[in-house]
């Protein structure tokens, strides 16, 4: 599996994961909040282990990673809305 189909298959692995919470009649808002700081958890792990913390650096590195992604995701939805408006 390349890095591509990792991602896809990690991704919606959590996605999954965030609809059986749903399901189990959790609050999408509470969900997508809880995904997001579990995110955050383990993107402070990645960059800086289970002692550490990110720096005020760190932190920029990752709130970028976060806006390119979710950038990304919008230019992809408008892409497919205007594929289904065609």
């Amino acid at each position: 599996m390349d890095d591509r189909e990792g991602h896809n298959h990690c991704t919606h692995k959590f996605i999954e994961l965030a609809n059986e919470l749903k399901d189990q009649d959790f609050d999408p808002q509470l969900v997508s909040a809880a995904l997001m700081a579990a995110s955050g958890i383990y993107a402070t792990y990645v960059g800086a282990g289970n002692e550490g913390g990110l720096e005020p650096s760190g932190v920029d590195k990752v709130v970028m990673m976060y806006r390119r992604s979710l950038e990304h995701i919008q230019e992809r939805k408008k892409q497919e809305s205007g594929k289904a408006a065609s």
